[in-house]
């Protein structure tokens, strides 16, 4: 059990929860999860009963297109779109995509450009638009806070992404997967309505060949913006301490993520090390030192297998702020997924048969993925080889310098012969998933393929997702949102 903080830490605490106070961070951050799984229907679900509602920020100008393209049934996307400040970009979007009634169950969906380090004009009015779209939705009708989150592993459309939601006024920043220390100080410049840039990773890059995506705010609005909190995600005390040492400006707190938790999880610290089930081996090391994450003085929450009242008392016993949970809430009826993969997780979870793999290969990032295993989807080995490999989504490619030093991009679940082609290793291919097109397809927006096929769908869930039907209320075969806080919160 943990003890009380002395001294400086207590000051520190002290600082860390004015700042929550005075941001109207609550106790719970609802995750960020995947493509559209957390969409503004979870998240203005959970922010209007008070927690942080958080919208995925990935891939988020296909699921707006792909939305038009069925009929926008609802209205919500034009509704958004009516708002946007600037009509005649909202109208060309609309003139391009929107179908009335939505298209036929036997015609594809058009492709969107795949956004690049000097994107058209078009790709880059989708990006803004389609973020400003979905946090605008998640922030009508009530006015709890709303946040977004990011992968940094996805960098070329991050400076149009960022700027979009902060148009739509949102109010807290979220980034994992990757070491964001450009981000606070991308979130100043944006704020201040400054041009901004961020240099790129690029495979074969140095300091003097450095590539860098550039982003001018007064192509939509001359003017200043509220400048959203910024929470970064890490699996590490020592990160956090980098973070808030070296950031180009302030970490406003930290996610502490632990392996246990969906999606991408930090690689473990022994590189290479698996467990007899071939998944990653993470041990010693690889335990984050809450006393030092205490020291830096910002509020931290505590994410992984923490949807438990004991854990979130034990979670604020140890200094943090509280708690992110992701899984409980991909299951409850207002988030993005199938509504018939919902129903089949949650009966294998009644019958105790729920089994996760993180799977050390899947993703294109090279980042450990958690995967449900279920028939008829991508982690079932029949499905992998039967499918077509494809990139035309391109959100998890890697950019490249090319022997003319221009940039290329390549990504280890296209097809071989292509990434192969582009210098890269056909060893890299094995085992690789396409992530964006099968979570796109679980969240009923998957392409259909020129085989005829339809794409098939990858399921991703923490641990914790083996006891989601716990969350049902008495007689029920569904939960919402709310049952998820009312457990949580003691009702």
């Amino acid at each position: 059990m943990a003890t009380a903080p002395a001294g400086g830490a207590t000051r520190a605490l002290d600082r860390a929860s004015a700042v929550v106070a005075a941001s109207g961070l609550p106790v719970i951050i609802q995750g960020g999860m995947g493509v559209a799984v957390s969409g503004w229907q979870l998240a203005r679900a959970v922010s209007s009963r008070g927690q942080l509602g958080v919208v995925s920020g990935t891939a988020v100008d296909a699921v707006m297109v792909r939305r038009l393209q069925l009929g926008d049934p609802g209205g919500d996307v034009r509704r958004a779109l009516d708002a946007f400040p600037i009509s005649e970009v909202a109208a060309r979007i609309l003139d391009r995509y929107f179908i009335p009634g939505g298209k036929g169950s036997d015609t594809r969906f058009r492709a969107k450009p795949m956004i690049k380090v000097a994107p058209s004009r078009h790709a880059l009015d989708l990006v803004v638009v389609a973020n400003f779209v979905e946090v605008f939705l998640a922030k009508e009708g009530h006015t709890g806070p709303v946040g977004i989150n990011y992968l940094e592993k996805i960098q070329a459309p991050t400076l149009a992404s960022l700027y979009g939601a902060m148009l739509a006024g949102v109010d807290c920043v979220l980034v994992g997967a990757g070491i964001p220390r450009a981000i606070p100080g991308i979130l100043d410049g944006l704020a201040a309505g400054e041009k901004v840039r961020l240099r790129l990773d690029v495979k074969g890059s140095s300091a003097e060949s450095e590539v860098v995506s550039e982003f001018d705010p007064s192509l939509y609005f001359n003017g200043v913006l509220p400048r959203p909190l910024f929470l970064a995600i890490v699996s590490s005390h020592v990160l956090a301490t980098m973070l808030a040492r070296n950031a180009e400006s302030s970490v406003d707190g930290f996610v502490i993520e632990a392996p246990t938790a969906g999606g991408h999880n930090a690689p473990p610290r022994a590189k290479g090390a698996l467990t007899d089930t071939g998944e990653p081996l993470y041990g010693e090391r690889d335990e984050v030192d809450l006393e030092a994450i205490r020291s830096l003085g910002r509020p931290f929450w505590l994410a992984g297998s923490r949807a438990e009242p004991a854990a979130i008392a034990a979670a604020i016993e140890a200094g943090a702020a509280g708690v992110q949970v992701g899984t409980a809430f991909a299951y409850c009826d207002e988030s993005g997924l199938d509504s018939t993969l919902k129903r089949q997780v949650i009966d294998a979870s009644r019958q105790d048969r729920v089994r996760i793999f993180t799977d050390p290969v899947a993703s294109p990032t090279g980042f450990p993925f958690k995967v449900v295993q279920m028939e008829d989807t991508l982690s079932d080995d029949g499905v992998y080889a039967d499918r077509d490999r494809v990139c035309d989504l391109g959100y998890l490619r890697v950019a490249y310098l090319r022997d003319d030093h221009t940039v290329g991009w390549r990504c280890p679940a296209e097809p071989i012969d292509d990434y192969v082609a582009k210098g890269g290793a056909e060893e890299d291919t094995i085992g690789r998933k396409c992530l964006c097109n099968s979570l796109m397809a679980a969240v009923g927006l998957g392409q259909l393929q020129r085989s005829g096929l339809e794409e098939p769908m990858l399921v991703t869930a923490g641990d914790d997702v083996a006891n989601v039907a716990r969350f049902l209320p008495p007689g029920a075969d569904t939960y919402g949102a709310a049952d998820v806080i009312n457990y949580l919160l003691g009702g």
